[in-house]
């Protein structure tokens, strides 16, 4: 095969045609928190990959907007090895992410030096500060110097699963009126925004943000990493990661969890209380459209850390230039258009959903490849109204209920929905 030749093509012919046109300016992409001008959507959420000056600085340079510094405290932090467990998918990908971190093994001093060089360098760019406290005059002071030492706003960790101490991480979170306690404080020492980033780890998260902003609170942060036990070795009975044969409950993140931090944001942008107040999402985004999602249930910006992990700060390229694309294409001149705009298509419940038709499935004979993985599934979990015939399905719209079971287990996306809804009564 010429392949020079066909390569020669692809760039000099094909592409030229085939290219999308991105366009040339991003003013559509910016965005603020509480009334903070960012370029974009898109920070660093407090972690491992805002950790110190060097690697802030790159993704900065990379077109980050800003960074949640990894929580600040004043205990002295001693990790772990190994730290991290994942659950990888077919592909060898990172489908979840477990870590039992903790804080940033900085002193306070050292982390302000970091703070304070940052804002220096990068005075664009939107500089929030993760801290922790152990009692309310830590929340105080930890906050006050962030402030002196130009961050933008101070992020209060109350969620994060994985402190040894009772009364500190997600054991605030979980509890009200500790809520209230620890942010009332911390917005006694500063004026700049205060974010309540809140644990997942609760039935509901309303009561926590309610109590945030009786507290002064300007925002909220969600979610944090959820519980969680990721694996057990069958051999040594130790789940994973393996510490010199022990184990722990920790932080689970990445793109598995997703569904459950749109839950929450969908929560706090539905409650009438939390109306115009900020919301910082994140919980499992990688790409430009798991982001897009949390802007539509009420996020006005977004934090990332897995995808980040796995990829590199250089993602958000094609965050930026994806976001943008989408938003021109649709003629959106602002990001901040779309804030909330898909939360009158979702309830808590399902009350309300039509019931009285139903939306077959539609078979493509060109795309079918006769695996049988659909007359499997709708015979041994479904309501058998497929047959197998000639290593083709065919459909027995008697029994059908349109569930839609077979076209997510459909390998050769061969079977979408039909146009029309059909009345059952």
């Amino acid at each position: 095969m010429p392949v020079r030749e066909l390569i020669s093509r692809l760039i000099n012919e094909v592409r030229p045609q085939a290219g999308t046109t991105l366009p040339e300016n991003e003013d559509a992409l910016k965005c603020d928190i509480c009334g903070i001008p960012l370029e974009n959507p898109f920070l660093l959420s407090s972690s491992v990959v805002a950790s110190g000056y060097d690697m802030c600085a790159r993704a900065f340079e990379a077109g980050w907007a800003g960074a949640c510094y990894k929580t600040v405290c004043s205990m002295d932090i001693l990790e772990t090895s190994p730290r991290f467990s994942a659950v990888t998918s077919d592909n060898g990908t990172l489908a979840g992410f477990k870590n039992i971190e903790q804080l940033s093994v900085n002193t306070v001093e050292e982390d302000m030096a970091v703070i304070k060089r940052l804002k220096s360098d990068y005075p664009s760019k939107f500089i929030m500060v993760s801290i922790m406290g152990q009692d309310e005059e830590e929340w105080m002071s930890l906050a006050e110097l962030c402030e002196k030492n130009g961050a933008d706003a101070v992020e209060l960790n109350f969620s994060c699963p994985n402190m040894q101490e009772e009364e500190l991480g997600s054991d605030i979170g979980q509890v009200p009126e500790l809520v209230e306690k620890y942010t009332r404080a911390a917005k006694m020492k500063t004026t700049v925004p205060v974010l309540a980033k809140l644990t997942p780890n609760v039935a509901s998260m309303l009561p926590a943000a309610e109590a945030a902003f009786r507290g002064g609170a300007d925002g909220i942060a969600a979610i944090n990493t959820i519980k969680s036990i990721t694996s057990v070795d069958p051999v040594t009975y130790v789940s994973s990661p393996d510490v010199n044969g022990k184990s722990a409950v920790g932080g689970y993140s990445g793109n598995a969890v997703k569904p459950i931090a749109l839950r929450f944001i969908s929560e706090l942008g539905h409650a009438p209380g939390l109306n115009g107040r900020h919301i910082s999402g994140m919980g499992g985004i990688e790409t430009w459209k798991d982001a897009l999602e949390f802007i539509l249930l009420g996020a006005g910006s977004v934090q990332i850390t897995t995808a980040v992990m796995q990829y590199g700060y250089r993602i958000i390229d094609e965050l930026k230039s994806g976001l943008n694309y989408y938003l021109t294409q649709r003629g959106i001149k602002s990001i901040k258009e779309l804030i909330g705009s898909g939360l009158d298509k979702v309830s808590d419940t399902t009350d309300g959903l039509e019931r009285n038709t139903i939306l077959f499935p539609e078979f493509n004979a060109e795309k079918c490849i006769g695996c049988g993985r659909c007359f499997i599934s709708c015979s041994d979990g479904g309501h058998q109204a497929i047959r197998f015939e000639g290593r083709r399905p065919k459909l027995n719209g008697k029994k059908c209920v349109g569930c839609h079971l077979c076209l997510l287990v459909c390998p050769a996306d061969a079977i979408s929905p039909c146009r029309l809804r059909k009345k059952t009564f």
